[in-house]
């Protein structure tokens, strides 16, 4: 009997832990269950916003994977691991949190709409905390799939930092792309110096280097480090899809359903 695909997803949002039901929420709760219910062993992640009820939701802190550090700058920032379930989809969700970047804090955004003005540097957390969270749970992801612009500097991590690691040495990873939602703000010209860690170089990150970084550079980015792309939305940023073009990357358009993930995996595999 051959082995189950291994399935990492790192989500930037998923329902119904953040209520509304938009086309990424519903996707990153949807697909997981789908790739789970066909025989994929599976892993699902997103940031814990502050907004996120820990009691009416069931979180609980996963002590022996809480308590590494992450540098940002001068500053250690510790990484809390929590996990809850979806009952109704047996999905269980872990949650990468801390009390500086999510604590207290909504989501990509405040309650007037306006950006945070470290999403930067929050997003650099999130995608190092669940690097971190992977190697000390001892899992080997087969693919890597990525949603969200919070998100999106896993692929650049994945293909860079941390290549060397045995847990994440040879995944495909999978960028979902979708309409531009709710990065409303560029991230400052220092943002590519913050992300130069042991196997980042300047010419790894040349493309954003000194520039203020707008949503399409960061996506252009996280595709730039991927294995293939999928349109997840009916519609996507013309620059976005003539960068993806240029790539001449693995590509799915838009589905209305999952089941093409899944072959989509599997075709990955077995180039």
């Amino acid at each position: 009997m051959s082995e189950p695909i291994r399935v990492l997803f790192i989500s930037q949002e998923i329902y119904p832990y953040l209520s509304e039901q938009t086309p990424m929420r519903v996707l990153n709760r949807k697909l997981p269950e789908y790739c789970q219910a066909n025989g994929c062993d599976t892993r699902t992640f997103m940031p814990k916003f502050g907004e996120i009820n820990e009691r009416r939701n069931q979180l609980h802190e996963v002590i022996r994977l809480s308590g590494t550090n992450i540098m940002i700058g001068d500053m250690d920032h510790p990484i809390l691991i929590k996990v809850a379930s979806i009952q109704s989809a047996r999905l269980q969700v872990y949650f990468i949190d801390n009390d500086d970047y999510f604590k207290k804090r909504r989501g990509v955004a405040d309650a007037n709409g306006v950006d945070y003005p470290d999403n930067d540097e929050r997003t650099i957390f999130y995608c190092r905390g669940v690097m971190e969270t992977i190697i000390r749970q001892r899992w080997t992801p087969d693919i890597i799939h990525v949603s969200g612009w919070m998100s999106a500097l896993a692929p650049l991590y994945i293909k860079k930092a941390f290549c060397d690691t045995p847990f994440l040495a040879q995944p495909k990873v999978v960028f979902s792309v979708f309409d531009q939602d709710t990065m409303n703000k560029s991230f400052d010209s220092k943002f590519a110096d913050k992300l130069l860690v042991p196997g980042i170089t300047k010419a790894d990150v040349e493309s954003i280097a000194g520039k203020k970084v707008t949503y399409n550079q960061l996506i252009n980015l996280a595709i730039d480090y991927s294995d293939a792309v999928v349109q997840s939305s009916p519609s996507i940023p013309n620059a976005i899809k003539t960068h993806i073009k240029k790539t001449e990357l693995p590509f799915l358009d838009y589905q209305e359903t999952t089941e093409a993930y899944l072959d989509f995996y599997k075709q990955l595999l077995n180039r």
